[in-house]
C-alpha cells in the first residue's frame, strides 16, 4: 500500500489492520507532493469538474456519476497529453 504520510494514512489502527492483513506499507517522502503530481491533478479534476458541481445524495449515486465521470474521462482527449485520448494510451502500453 503505498500512500502519502497523511494522518488517515499513519494512524495507527491503518497501520495494524495492514500489518494484520500483511500489506506491505509505502509512504511517499514527506512534503514530496511531486511525487504523485499526477494523480493528485487527477483528483484534482474529478473534485472541481464533478464531485463540487453535483452533490450525491448517497453512495450508490456518487458511485454511479463517478463511473460515468471517469468512462468520459478516459475516452476523451487531453490537452496534457497533446490532445491524445487515455484509454488508447493504456492499450498501446499493455
Amino acid at each position: 500500500m503505498n500512500s502519502d504520510q497523511g494522518v488517515q494514512f499513519t494512524c495507527t489502527e491503518w497501520v495494524e489492520y495492514l500489518q494484520k492483513n500483511e500489506i506491505r506499507i509505502s509512504m511517499d517522502g514527506k512534503g514530496r507532493a511531486l511525487d504523485n503530481l499526477f494523480i493528485e491533478r487527477l483528483w484534482r479534476s474529478v473534485k472541481y469538474d464533478y464531485v463540487c458541481l453535483r452533490p450525491a445524495e448517497n453512495g450508490k449515486e456518487l458511485y454511479e456519476g463517478l463511473k460515468t465521470y471517469f468512462e468520459g474521462y478516459n475516452t476523451s482527449a487531453h490537452q496534457g497529453i497533446d490532445r491524445q485520448v487515455p484509454k488508447n494510451l493504456f492499450y498501446q502500453a499493455a
